[in-house]
């Protein structure tokens, strides 16, 4: 071979070499590197350099947080119910080396684990707290496989309950009961609303009784502010006539001594007729005094004025 030959050569196993010495490792991924056949290291996200043919990459973990769908699993309860429960479960790796070494398949031990406490935690509950307390069971499900996990270099992070399937004869019975519970629901609902129609509505009559009672009572206030004023209006009407009556009189010279005189000129008249009896009132003898005061004053006045003259 010539030199030129081996020069290619060279280079050509040292390109090799050199590429198969580089490893590049992606997010959320680790490599588990042994050296000749022991474990030597673990290789975070990044780029890293390795001994070709002398360091071997064991296996790369993926680090991300990922599900594990567990199949159904028939389970008995505490009132020897069979029921079917499907569940999923997410986890994650932390330790590339512990999941690598420690256990040879932990997605296959995550799952047992999980069927063998399902069994457990829903064994001492009864049908009626299984469907009540999915929470209850989700949460001793996480924490008993958290701790059996550990050791494999994995987080458990929760456990989901995803259906719980009971039997046939089961079923029917929860949707009868269903089905009654949803009619009472229908049926007090309905009597509330008869209720409140009854309630309204007798509050609307009450609310009209009072509003006409109101109407009847402003009518009458009314009614008697207006006889008020018509009585009033009346009585002043008679006032003035009164008044227009008494100045009339008094205009035309006529006053309480001429009506007293007129009144026994009257009487003497009706007593001049034997055929008449005359009964003189009270109120003549009080009009006779009046009269005879009267007449006292004018003749005092007559003989005042004789003296005034004569003098």
């Amino acid at each position: 071979m010539s030199a030129i030959g081996w020069v290619i050569l060279v280079i050509g196993l040292f390109l090799i070499f050199f590429f198969s010495s580089i490893k590049v490792v992606r997010t959320k991924y680790c490599y588990v590197v042994e050296r000749i056949g022991q474990f030597h290291r673990v290789l975070e996200p990044g780029v890293h350099l390795i001994i070709p043919f002398i360091d071997n990459v064991r296996a790369k973990v993926n680090m991300q947080e990922r599900i594990l769908d567990v199949p159904p699993q028939d389970v008995i309860t505490k009132d020897n119910v069979r029921i079917k429960i499907d569940s999923v479960v997410f986890f994650e790796v932390f330790d590339a080396k512990m999941c690598t070494y420690n256990i040879q398949n932990y997605q296959a031990a995550i799952m047992y684990s999980v069927l063998t406490n399902l069994r457990d935690v829903v064994g001492n509950m009864t049908l009626d707290e299984i469907f009540s307390s999915r929470e209850v069971i989700n949460s001793r499900l996480t924490s008993v496989l958290d701790q059996i996990t550990d050791n494999y270099g994995v987080k458990v992070k929760r456990v989901e309950i995803k259906d719980i399937i009971p039997p046939a004869e089961i079923t029917q019975a929860m949707e009868k009961q269903m089905k009654a519970e949803r009619d009472k629901r229908a049926m007090i609902l309905e009597a509330e609303g008869v209720r409140e129609s009854e309630i309204a509505k007798a509050e609307g009559y009450k609310q009209a009784l009072i509003k006409r009672a109101e109407g009847e009572k402003q009518q009458k206030i009314l009614q008697a502010e207006g006889q008020a004023q018509a009585i009033e209006m009346v009585a002043k009407a008679q006032a003035n006539a009164i008044a227009y009556v008494n100045r009339a009189i008094k205009e035309s010279g006529t006053d309480a001594v001429v009506l007293a005189m007129r009144q026994i000129e009257a009487a003497i008249e009706i007593a001049k007729n034997p055929a008449n009896k005359v009964y003189i009132p009270t109120d003549a003898f009080k009009n006779l005094g009046t009269l005879i005061g009267a007449s006292e004053l004018i003749r005092t006045n007559d003989n005042t004025s004789s003296q005034s003259s004569s003098q």
